[in-house]
């Protein structure tokens, strides 16, 4: 396998902040295509071009810095990276995952069929392409329902649970009428997650299982190893390798699940890239999501998963105010710093505004009762009563 040095990612985010750290730490060069000087990574990768994520000029540019391009979010152009890969001819330009993967995998209907089509399980879904689609959807599916932007949510924006048809009319207006899927809300009774990694050779390992606590749709705390009986555990782990094995994925990807009260599993979405419930790793587990992508894209064997500690616990330290100055909340960090075992990683973020992930806390422990308890003195410190 061909071995790489100079790695370059879009986008400039906390995510590419950590590939940055990890990349250091491997003696890999990283360029990283930021939208602003702010950007996390900035001022931590060792080159910098700029331009917003889909656009395909600074990506170009990026790209004669570098053998192989990855990712930190989903907001890119496909099209434009399709035909820049045209023109360079095939194997000058490499993108893991590859674009085909990733055409998949940023468009949630486009998710949602590639896994009713290979007998993956996933809630009933419809596409919504007009306000017909939309009541017709409705009729199919019952209340509550959950209507969904097809491209660009994230954190629960592009997302509604609507009960009833004057909340189902007021999202489709909401999300001003984008092309959307709706589908089947499932009560479920926990929510959980995984990080992928798959090689170019089709290796694939699967990192423990997590726990991950949603407040209003964004993740308050991911829980290393989940709270499951084994069973639950063998199937999620059954179904990662059956997305990431079709989709002929090359790179780390989050995979988010719904556990139902009668153990019944399915998958709600996936996320082509390094993720938020896997930032336990960096101090959980011997080798981080980070460090696993860059093995991959680098050309590199997967690294080692296995945890550090019997228990890791990840707080999002999200924003709880509006400001448009440095938010460093310096007491508060300096206080959450003092608890044992644990571990503070600060974005370094401008602004705040009400839960943008401004960073996060890791906990590790001997037990989930030890490392929960550290977990709430932390987000009463943090969020307050």
């Amino acid at each position: 396998m061909t071995t790489r040095q100079k790695i370059g990612v879009i986008g400039g985010g906390q995510l590419a902040w950590m590939m940055a750290i990890a990349a250091k730490s491997l003696g890999l060069e990283l360029t990283v295509q930021a939208t602003s000087p702010d950007d996390s990574a900035v001022d931590i990768a060792d080159r910098v071009v700029y331009g917003k994520v889909d656009d395909a000029e600074a990506t170009a540019q990026l790209a004669g810095y570098c053998q192989v391009i990855t990712f930190e979010n989903e907001f890119v152009d496909i099209a434009a990276l399709q035909a820049m890969r045209d023109r360079q001819g095939d194997g000058n330009l490499l993108f893991f995952p590859n674009l085909e993967t990733l055409a998949i995998s940023v468009d949630k209907l486009n998710q949602r069929q590639h896994f009713h089509d290979r007998g993956i399980p996933t809630p009933q879904f419809y596409a919504v392409d007009s306000q017909s689609d939309l009541l017709a959807a409705a009729e199919q599916l019952n209340y509550p329902l959950v209507l969904k932007a097809r491209r660009h949510g994230y954190d629960g924006k592009g997302t509604w649970v609507v009960d009833n048809e004057i909340e189902l009319r007021s999202a489709w207006q909401s999300m001003q009428q984008l092309p959307a899927i709706a589908e089947a809300f499932i009560p479920f009774e926990r929510e959980l997650a995984v990080i992928a990694a798959r090689s170019e050779s089709g290796d694939v390992v699967i990192y423990p299982v997590v726990e991950t606590i949603q407040i209003h749709q964004v993740c308050r705390r991911t829980i290393a190893p989940a709270r499951i009986d084994p069973a639950v555990r063998a199937k999620v782990e059954t179904i990662a390798h059956q997305v990431v094995n079709t989709l002929d994925a090359i790179g780390v990807f989050g995979i988010e699940f719904f556990l139902t009260a009668t153990g019944e599993v399915s998958v709600n979405e996936i996320a082509p890239r390094t993720h938020n419930s896997g930032h336990y790793t960096i101090e959980g587990c011997q080798t981080s999501q980070f460090e696993q992508l860059l093995h991959i894209v680098s050309g590199h064997p997967l690294g080692d998963i296995g945890m550090l500690a019997p228990v890791a616990v990840m707080v999002n330290l999200l924003g709880f105010e509006d400001t448009s100055g440095a938010a460093d909340y310096l007491a508060k960090r300096e206080a959450i710093a003092n608890f044992p075992k644990t571990y503070l990683h600060w974005y370094g973020k401008k602004s705040s505004s009400v839960g943008r992930k401004l960073g996060h806390v890791t906990i590790l422990a001997d037990s989930h009762d030890m490392a929960l308890d550290l977990s709430d003195r932390i987000e009463s410190i943090w969020y307050g009563a």
